[in-house]
């Protein structure tokens, strides 16, 4: 299936290769819109998560968000995640009104695909704040033109607690 077989309502048309992704960036940057991004796992979609999609769409004009890979988010959370593919995990953010666009990337680290894209705001979550690396994604953003902001957080609300809660029940 491509993505003119797909209806309106289906999420698979927000899915973009990066190269898609740069190109539709140099468009928008020509009509003056601001890009916004946002990245995580996304692993199991709770309201902290949509939450933090709603008040970065709020930050200019398309939000693109990027998601690990299967390969990517095992590396970074252990052998056991995700719980949910990479397939299904871009499925249910492209549903998501605020998601205006959802590429996958394979790296640990999203500056590759942030480094090419050169958005305007990148939004973090607000449980970011005190993450070392916080300050350091920080000045690369700035280091291509663009700013940092952090989301609120809806206290509560992580997929770490959701996966330890499923082992406490086991």
């Amino acid at each position: 299936m491509t993505k003119h077989d797909m209806n309106m309502f289906d999420p698979r048309h927000k899915f973009v290769t990066l190269n898609e992704m740069i190109a539709l960036v140099e468009l928008l940057r020509k009509q003056k819109k601001v890009v916004v991004t946002t990245n995580g796992c996304f692993d199991i979609l709770h309201p902290g998560h949509t939450k933090m999609l709603e008040w970065a769409r709020t930050q200019g004009d398309l939000l693109i968000v990027g998601i690990n890979s299967d390969a990517s988010v095992k590396r970074l959370k252990g052998p056991e995640r995700p719980i949910n593919n990479e397939e299904d995990r871009a499925y249910m953010l492209g549903a998501l009104r605020p998601v205006d666009y959802v590429l996958i990337y394979d790296e640990d680290s999203p500056r590759g695909w942030l480094k090419r894209i050169r958005p305007d705001v990148h939004v973090k979550g607000g449980g970011s704040a005190s993450d070392s690396a916080f300050e350091l994604e920080k000045r690369f953003i700035e280091s291509l033109g663009g700013t940092m902001r952090l989301a609120p957080f809806l206290e509560g609300h992580s997929t770490t607690k959701i996966v330890e809660q499923m082992h406490k029940r086991r």
